[in-house]
């Protein structure tokens, strides 16, 4: 299973519930926003003062689970 990057389009993320779980608990709600089918992980952490690597930690340890 492919591994989500710092690269990976917000867009992407909106197909895994889980990845909407978790950046919604981390306060990214901007997953609906025009912006999010351009903007990366990494460009969105960063606009919202997260650190990207904790993120992505998390996305890809509840990559592909069901809820």
């Amino acid at each position: 299973m492919k591994k989500y990057t710092k690269k990976t389009k917000l867009a992407e993320l909106m197909n895994d519930e889980k990845a909407v779980e978790v950046l919604m608990k981390k306060g990214i709600y901007c997953l609906g926003c025009p912006m999010a089918m351009s903007e990366t992980l990494e460009q969105g952490a960063e606009a919202h003062g997260l650190d990207v690597e904790k993120v992505l930690e998390e996305l890809n340890k509840n990559k592909g689970k069901k809820k």
